[in-house]
């Protein structure tokens, strides 16, 4: 009701404003801006989007000590603030996401050496392509890896 009677109250103040002859127009001119400012600051309040709804109720009480340029560097730095929070819930979020899959990667990997070092190695019965031996493959050879032939 409070504010429904501020509105009515600042939006008739500026309908029933008339400038008189009898006082200087640049005065008249000033309190002109006056209303129209109040009625601005309060119009910018008004229309907020919801997510800014406890932003908007305080603004509601500081908005009469407030000129519309500190309101809008207000609304700046709320902006700003906002999407501070947003960029750090987001980074938060991923950052878990990143290490919950290099533990899981990290757990398949262990599995698998673990269940390598139970069953024994098969030897190789061929020769190696690499080094001519035998009892490894040419993947596991120690010697240098050869060079290919430019006949080949």
């Amino acid at each position: 009701m409070e504010d429904a009677g501020l509105k009515k109250f600042l939006v008739t103040r500026f309908l029933d404003f008339k400038m008189i002859d009898r006082k200087s127009v640049v005065s008249q001119v000033q309190e002109l801006q006056v209303i129209i400012n109040d009625l601005l600051a309060e119009a910018i309040v008004e229309k907020l989007p919801p997510l800014w709804k406890e932003f908007k109720n305080y603004l509601k009480h500081k908005c009469k000590e407030m000129t519309v340029e500190d309101l809008i560097v207000r609304l700046r730095i709320e902006e700003d603030n906002k999407a501070a929070e947003r960029r750090s819930k987001g980074n938060s979020t991923i950052n878990r996401a990143h290490i919950i899959e290099d533990d899981q990667n990290n757990s398949k990997k262990r599995k698998k050496a673990e269940q390598g070092s139970n069953q024994p190695k098969k030897k190789f019965k061929e020769k190696c392509f690499n080094c001519g031996k035998i009892g490894h493959n040419s993947t596991d050879c120690r010697a240098p890896k050869k060079g290919k032939k430019k006949d080949q």
